[in-house]
């Protein structure tokens, strides 16, 4: 066993050298039958969570009520967490193409079709009660689906409105058709992969204005559909009201791109406020049962605040939504 462990790690750090110059084409990334691209992450240890101040928050960002900035408390306490084996993850978010083939292919009909109910949509009409146009989402509808979130998007572009449910029904079949493990990445994972060593907000820095060129989160493009909310943007455009193709944000140094915004990706953890503090420290999985799943990273109609890497949100397993999408993860073949 040592000395498999030896011949092996080197290679390892090989590709991890190559991940982290994500612009040249590196060993490091395979592609699928989907055309999933997963990037190889290594094992390694991390502070997870945040123990951040309001008061420190609030020197950045000054136009939240401290409300908002005291209730993070999910987030604590900071605690080291080693992810004992390396995996690879989706170098992107599961797209609109890579979705649709899924379903041609297995046969499989999302909940918003199979229940009947639909999901939620952009539509800038939706309340005339509201004193500002582009105010709200519209759903449950049955007009609303993965293929149609309320706004035109393009076959590169996330996936949304997918469940909980679909995308494990997505990890099982690529499973099944490879004869891999494919699976929603732990929340530890998660955020392991978005951090790629670093321990500051977001994988380039603490400075929220400069996530224009990083994450494709609320600016000023979006903040003309949403204007009671245009405190809360970033000041600068992206070109993106919506959602954006994947890859059209810099890369984190894993070479992994879009961690912050675009869409909220869902995890496979139970979600429990106070998990934290009990957490394992190697490899946790979160908890046994619960009642909503942990989703992170944030979407394109997401405030600078809660597109941090340690923010945690949450929903039940049949929520969908036009900001929620996916990312796989693949398992290391041992054997290998």
């Amino acid at each position: 066993m040592t000395i498999k462990h030896i011949f092996i790690a080197p290679f390892f750090l090989f590709l991890l050298g190559c991940a982290i110059a994500p612009h040249q084409k590196s060993p490091a990334v395979i592609e699928n039958s989907l055309a999933m691209k997963m990037v190889l992450v290594p094992a390694g240890e991390f502070l997870m969570g945040s123990d951040e101040s309001p008061d420190s928050l609030q020197r950045d960002f000054p136009q939240y009520p401290k409300s908002r900035l005291a209730d993070l408390n999910d987030e604590k306490p900071v605690h080291l967490v080693k992810i004992s084996k390396p995996f690879f993850m989706g170098q992107y978010e599961v797209t609109v193409d890579q979705f649709r083939k899924f379903l041609d292919e297995s046969g499989y009909i999302p909940e918003s079709i199979a229940d009947k109910t639909g999901g939620y949509g952009y539509n800038a009409d939706y309340d005339p009660a509201l004193s500002v146009k582009g105010d709200a989402f519209e759903g449950r509808n049955p007009k609303y689906l993965w293929s149609n979130p309320g706004f035109k998007q393009l076959g590169n572009e996330p996936v949304l409105n997918v469940t909980w449910n679909d995308a494990v029904a997505l990890t099982q079949w690529l499973s099944h058709r490879e004869g891999k493990t494919y699976r929603l990445p732990t929340e530890a994972e998660w955020e392991y992969a978005c951090r790629a060593g670093t321990r500051s907000r977001y994988f380039n820095g603490d400075n929220p204005e400069a996530l224009i060129d990083s994450a494709n989160i609320f600016d000023a493009d979006s903040a003309k559909n949403w204007q009671r909310w245009d405190i809360y943007a970033l000041k600068k455009h992206d070109g993106f009201a919506f959602t954006a193709p994947v890859g059209s944000f810099k890369p984190n140094a894993f070479g992994i791109y879009d961690m912050s915004g675009n869409a909220w990706e869902w995890v496979s953890d139970w979600y429990d406020e106070q998990y934290y503090a009990h957490s394992p420290s190697i490899d946790p999985q979160g908890p046994k049962e619960g009642n909503v799943k942990v989703r992170r990273g944030g979407s394109w109609h997401t405030w600078a605040l809660y597109a941090r890497s340690t923010y945690r949100n949450w929903n039940s397993r049949d929520t969908r939504y036009a900001l929620v999408g996916m990312r796989l993860v693949l398992e290391v073949d041992p054997k290998h």
